[in-house]
């Protein structure tokens, strides 16, 4: 599968959960995406694609300047991930594509609407 899409992130971190948006492109195993959260888009630098792994480092300033590392591995329509920022422990990342979030948000308004 590819990683062309755009994908919700969430980050479980110390100061609680932060979301943002990925939208990736993958052309002959070259990676490019931009991160968009709290009114700040950033690129991805150095997207390297192994296999099923793609690993890249955004610098955020947002909600405080932070240089990140992320180590994504996709499984179907899935992306298991960690996130660390500088010294950090590492946080537990959920990616997952914007259609299959949309589609349960839309199974879960039929549900409580009945």
């Amino acid at each position: 599968m590819s990683f062309t899409r755009t994908w919700n992130i969430s980050i479980a971190t110390p100061i609680g959960t932060q979301f943002a948006v990925l939208e990736l492109t993958e052309n002959g195993g070259i990676v490019e995406g931009i991160a968009k959260a709290r009114e700040e888009t950033v690129p991805l630098i150095d997207p390297i694609l192994d296999g099923n792994r793609l690993t890249w480092k955004p610098s955020i300033t947002k909600p405080m300047r932070l240089n990140l590392t992320f180590d994504v591995t996709i499984a179907g329509d899935t992306l298991t991930s960690t996130s660390r920022a500088g010294m950090l422990p590492a946080s537990k990342v959920t990616i997952s594509p914007i259609g299959a979030f949309l589609k349960f948000i839309r199974l879960s308004v039929i549900e409580v609407s009945r």
